[in-house]
């Protein structure tokens, strides 16, 4: 199956290689891809503000560019309902960065997304026009139901031919979106592209394959930062974690796609795409530095991932903060994110659950790409 290929830059990058030297003094400039083939696509959401920059490939597209940093921009949020100046500032520093890179790349087509953060603060236009005013970048807050659809549709590569029950499950830093899809009646061999189709919208009239039914999708107020923030004050780190598990369980009450587990079984599959499931599968395999070609498109059982979440139980606040398989930007984030993670598989159990190190900025380019007609049709 077709794999986004690394790039030059940023956490695509693969350990060990070495940039190619170019063969002729003056040659940079013409190996530069030409700007009318480049896209981009830059997500900002309560934690983090990530942004790539590729070209169409065949049926994928190669990573040109790419920038990711943790900015904090809801912190406090859930207490206060405002974005601080602190978070402002740090954000407006990211966005700064990202605005030198599209320019140096003269990129012409792209898409700008914040997300739950900006959705939520009452002080969320405010800042749109501080960043349109500091960096010229115009900033789109878009609703749950895109950033649902965007998500899914980055994962269609991963998505198996024997799939016919599908949940895709983004764990961001202030929501986390759910969506399950039934593609019982789509072809095997067109049910990766089923989803990719998707990218018009969840209504199945408007879908090129309409067989690629969505059943249900939801997107809970409750991601890695803001459910933290909601249980701070407990202190015992085990109690926190089970409180914070079933409170998130709790909030998926209006997310029903099916009564009866056992239904969904057979053929059933749950891709998570997430820094919290990228992170538990960077602990199974034990790696030492992040490797997203040994991590993209890993399954991993039940039983692996509560052993891994166990493993940090027993580590502790401070085991977790030195660990390097979690990493300095996800420590504090991580406990969160695994409970969310644990609610998930306790309502819906699978031993096929796909890492996708991909979310809203690769959904974001593929239906850019998609709408312009310039991706290839076949396999993904």
């Amino acid at each position: 199956m077709a794999k986004i290929p690394p790039d030059p830059a940023g956490r695509y990058k693969k350990p060990g290689l070495k940039p190619v030297a170019h063969r002729a003094a003056g040659s940079a400039k013409a190996d530069r891809p030409d700007p009318a083939d480049l896209y981009a696509a830059l997500d900002l959401g309560t934690n983090s503000c990530r942004m790539l920059i590729a070209q169409p490939k065949g049926s994928q597209f190669h990573v040109v560019d790419s920038f990711s940093k943790s900015v904090q921009l809801g912190a406090g949020l859930e207490a206060s309902g405002l974005l601080s100046r602190s978070s402002m500032a740090r954000t407006v520093g990211a966005l700064k960065i990202c605005q030198k890179k599209l320019r140096h790349h003269d990129v012409r087509r792209m898409r700008l997304v914040a997300t739950e953060a900006c959705r939520r603060a009452r002080n969320a236009r405010e800042f749109i026009s501080v960043v349109e005013r500091e960096t010229k970048l115009a900033l789109e807050i878009i609703e749950p139901e895109e950033e649902a659809r965007l998500a899914v549709i980055s994962c269609a590569p991963l998505v198996s031919v024997k799939t016919e029950q599908l949940l895709v499950v983004d764990i961001g830093g202030g929501s986390t979106e759910l969506v399950w899809i039934d593609l019982s009646r789509v072809p095997k061999l067109d049910r990766p592209r089923a989803i990719m189709r998707l990218h018009t919208g969840f209504d199945a009239k408007d879908s090129a394959f309409p067989a690629a039914k969505v059943v249900d999708w939801i997107s809970v107020p409750l991601g890695v930062a803001t459910l933290r923030d909601q249980f701070n004050d407990v202190d015992d780190d085990a109690a926190r974690f089970a409180l914070m598990s079933w409170f998130f369980e709790e909030n998926l009450a209006e997310f029903s796609p099916y009564n009866d587990a056992d239904q969904v079984r057979e053929g059933f599959q749950i891709v998570g795409t997430s820094g919290t499931v990228t992170t538990v599968a960077a602990s199974h395999l034990g790696l030492k530095r992040y490797d997203r070609n040994k991590v993209d498109g890993l399954r991993m059982t039940s039983d692996q991932i509560d052993r891994v979440i166990q493993g940090y139980l027993h580590m502790g606040p401070e085991g977790r903060r030195t660990d390097p398989r979690i990493g300095g930007d996800r420590h504090a984030l991580i406990m969160s994110g695994a409970a969310i993670l644990q609610a998930l598989l306790r309502v819906w159990p699978t031993d096929r659950l796909s890492v996708a190190d991909r979310g809203l900025r690769e959904g974001l380019l593929y239906a850019q790409m998609s709408t312009d007609g310039v991706l290839e049709e076949g396999p993904y």
